[in-house]
Formats: C-alpha cells, sequence, structure tokens
C-alpha cells in the first residue's frame, strides 16, 4: 500500500489536522505533516471520524440472495462509512450452528469492503425452546461473541435465563428483541392514536418495555450482560436509564429511523414505513434523542432490512417489516442529533464507533484517530445536502424510507485497515 496524506480534515469535528496513513496504520496526526510520494486527500473543511461500526445488521447470506448478499450489504455499509458490521442471525439456513456463522465470516474476509463478524442466535432455528451452539460458536474461527434471535424475541424467561448464564462464561452478550409475541398478535403499527383512527391492529409500547424490565432484572441475577435491540419507546428508555443507575451491565440502541420517523407517516399507507418494532410517536422520538444524547442509550445501530421489490410493493398487511439504513445512518444522525446540538461529532464517534466496538468486541475498530492505530477512517463532507436518491445505492434492496427526502453529509472516504473502500463518494 502506499502512503496516504488526509489534509486539513476535522478530526472529530475539532481543529483542522492532517493524517497520514502508512500501509494499514495511522502513522502520524498533526499540522503540517508531508509524505514524500504520498496520496493527497484534501480534506478541508470535511468531518474524519473512526471508521463507523453496526452492531445490527443484516445481510441475508445464505437464503435470502434476493434481497441481500455479504458482498452487496457489505459495499452497502462501506457507502455508509462503516468498517465493520455485525450480521444477524435470521438467514436461511439460521445462523445457529459453528458451520453457518463460519460461512458468513469467511465470505466478509472474501469480499474485503469492511469486516463482518456474525451474530449467533440464541435458540436452535429462532424457535425460542431450546439452546443453539453457544460455545461452539464461540470457539469457532468467527469468534462469536453476540448472541441474538432478532425478528423474534427469546420470549421464554428460563430460556433467557440459561443463554445469559452460558454467555457469562466467555464475556459474551445477549442482544434481546423486546417484543412480548402475545401482546403483539396481528400487531401492524404502533398502538396509538393514529392505529386507532386508520383501525391497524397496534403493537403496544408495554409489548417492548415488559420484556427490557423482565431481562434486566434476569441480566442483574446472573451478573451477565444484555443488550437491548432497537429500543423505541419513552417507558424504555425509562427502564434502562433505571437499570444502569442499579448498576445492571444492560446497553441500548436506537435505530436512525426511530430518531427521526413518527407514526404519522403510517397514514400514506406506503408500506416502506412498516418496522418492527414500529415507529413511535413524536413523545418517543423526543425521549429517545435525548437518551442517546446523555448516554443511556449507548449507541445507533441500522436494523439493516432489505427485502426485494414485491415484498414492499404491495398492501400494508401483507409487507414485510424493515428498511435498508446503512447507507444513509450517518446522515439523519446528523440531521437529528448533531444540528440540533444534542451530541457533537466526537460524541457522534462515540455512539457510532467506540461504543458499538466495545459491546461487540470488534477486535482492531472503534480505535481513536491517532499514531500507530489501525487506519480505519470515515471522512464526511457534513455541508453536503441532497436527496435520497435509492437508484444509487450499494445495497441490492431499495427500501428506504427517505427516498426523495433531503439528509445533509455525505460520505467521501472510507478506509479499511488504510485501503480505500470508498474514493469521492464511490466505491473504490
Amino acid at each position: 500500500m502506499s502512503k496516504i496524506l488526509i489534509r486539513g480534515a476535522k478530526v472529530l469535528g475539532g481543529e483542522a489536522q492532517d493524517v497520514l496513513i502508512d500501509g494499514e496504520t495511522i502513522e502520524a496526526v498533526g499540522a503540517g505533516l508531508s509524505a514524500e510520494g504520498a496520496d493527497v486527500i484534501e480534506a478541508e473543511g470535511k468531518i474524519l471520524l473512526p471508521g463507523l461500526v453496526d452492531l445490527h445488521t443484516h445481510l441475508r447470506e445464505p437464503g435470502r440472495e434476493d434481497s441481500e448478499t455479504v458482498l452487496t450489504g457489505t459495499r452497502a455499509a462501506a457507502s455508509g462509512g462503516y468498517t465493520a458490521v455485525f450480521a444477524m442471525a435470521n438467514t436461511f439456513p439460521v445462523a445457529d450452528t459453528a458451520g453457518v456463522v463460519e460461512q458468513v465470516y469467511r465470505l466478509g474476509k472474501e469480499h474485503g469492503y469492511c469486516d463482518v463478524q456474525p451474530i449467533g442466535a440464541v435458540t436452535v432455528g429462532l424457535e425460542g425452546s431450546k439452546l443453539a451452539e453457544l460455545g461452539a460458536m464461540h470457539e469457532s474461527a468467527a469468534g462469536v461473541t453476540v448472541f441474538s434471535d432478532d425478528g423474534k424475541c427469546v420470549h421464554d424467561a428460563v430460556i433467557m435465563r440459561r443463554a445469559l448464564e452460558y454467555v457469562k462464561a466467555f464475556g459474551g452478550v445477549v442482544a434481546q428483541h423486546a417484543q412480548e409475541p402475545r401482546l403483539t398478535e396481528g400487531a401492524q403499527m404502533n398502538e396509538g392514536i393514529v392505529s386507532a383512527e386508520l383501525g391497524l391492529g397496534g403493537w403496544p409500547a408495554v409489548a417492548e418495555e415488559s420484556i427490557i424490565a423482565r431481562d434486566v432484572l434476569l441480566a442483574e441475577h446472573v451478573g451477565s450482560r444484555v443488550h437491548i435491540c432497537h429500543l423505541s419507546t419513552a417507558g424504555s428508555v425509562e427502564i434502562v436509564r433505571w437499570a444502569k443507575s442499579r448498576g445492571i451491565d444492560v446497553t441500548a440502541e436506537v435505530t436512525p429511523h426511530h430518531l427521526l420517523l413518527t407514526d404519522e407517516m403510517v397514514r400514506t399507507y406506503n408500506p416502506v414505513y412498516k418496522v418492527n418494532p414500529p415507529l413511535r410517536t413524536e413523545r418517543d422520538v423526543m425521549a429517545l434523542r435525548e437518551a442517546l444524547a446523555d448516554g443511556t442509550i449507548d449507541i445507533v445501530a441500522t436494523d439493516h432490512a432489505p427485502h426485494p421489490h414485491e415484498d414492499k410493493d404491495c398492501e400494508w398487511a401483507a409487507a414485510a417489516m424493515g428498511m435498508v439504513g446503512l447507507e444513509t445512518a450517518l446522515s439523519v444522525v446528523q440531521q437529528t442529533m448533531v444540528e440540533t446540538g444534542l451530541l457533537t461529532w466526537a460524541a457522534v464517534a462515540d455512539r457510532m464507533s467506540y461504543a458499538p466496538a466495545r459491546i461487540g468486541q470488534a477486535k482492531g475498530h472503534g480505535r481513536a484517530v491517532s499514531a500507530g492505530e489501525p487506519a480505519n477512517l470515515t471522512l464526511l463532507d457534513s455541508a453536503y445536502r441532497g436527496e435520497v436518491d435509492p437508484a444509487g445505492f450499494a445495497s441490492r434492496s431499495r427500501n428506504t424510507p427517505y427516498e426523495g427526502r433531503e439528509l445533509p453529509g455525505r460520505v467521501t472516504h472510507t478506509f479499511l485497515r488504510g485501503r480505500a473502500t470508498v474514493v469521492d463518494g464511490k466505491l473504490a
């Protein structure tokens, strides 16, 4: 690899500095750097962040390559500024054995647009009745540390307790999709005024909050770690805040779409807004933003959920739940959190790189932008404004709720261990 000199970037949004990359490593950070023969990137006014890490991505391979593949998903990740993603287990076959997680891990290595860390299923087949091969997945080449039945809740308290006990032995974490199934039978959207007016089945906030309350208490009892996926209600925020004040080892994530969109969007009956957990109220959105700002919510995770056209271009009740998010996440966070004054760019680096890497134990990621660290970096033109056009997405799917919406910020460069995966806004 040749040397690369990033000149005049605002490191973590601070003073303009130069960053010199030599091979896979940051060689120096400072003013007035030079290097003979280096490729120079003029980055005046741009924001330089550590490479982003997504703890919650659906890559769909194996089994649903019509929606996404490891190749297309990691290309989308690189386009969004990510250098590492954690791939959820709800594939076909389910990633509940060492063989399947190793397959996903090796596909990530082969394609090379970002590092892929598989998430193992908690239960066999995501069926909630028998623990999967947690130890074997951890001991495999994939080195799984995060386990989740995301898409389904580990609803049985005994199974959840056993999973927490098991992963404690090797420092793993269970990431819970908090949804009490009996309270959400036939649910189509958030339960509230809008669902009543539209006549759609409601997904009540208590269905999320009751599972979170149970699981933080189980984690305390066992002395283990629990992570809450896509937290979406004001009540959930208060439970997590209480649990942390009690010293319980709980972390939580929020998605970009839950920071911006509300259940009012469902009035359009456009299935692009159908997601699980559902879009909530304006009050919930404001509570989520405040919780992300004060650290009650630890990270932003995309819950990138690609679907083929036919699964979304249909009537609301028949449509699949989920949205793509890797390529727009940083822009949504800039609009909802930075431009509102709730987060600095340094805090964005924490919520979207340092903290998710720490929770998932992503080696070499979530590191400081300083000499001697791996050159996993994201360069953002924060002054950019433009309408979202899914036709230009790297993802195989186009189910974005932001089509035609103006969002700020554009990733111009992404570096994975010193190798450019995105250059001037285009995949390398």
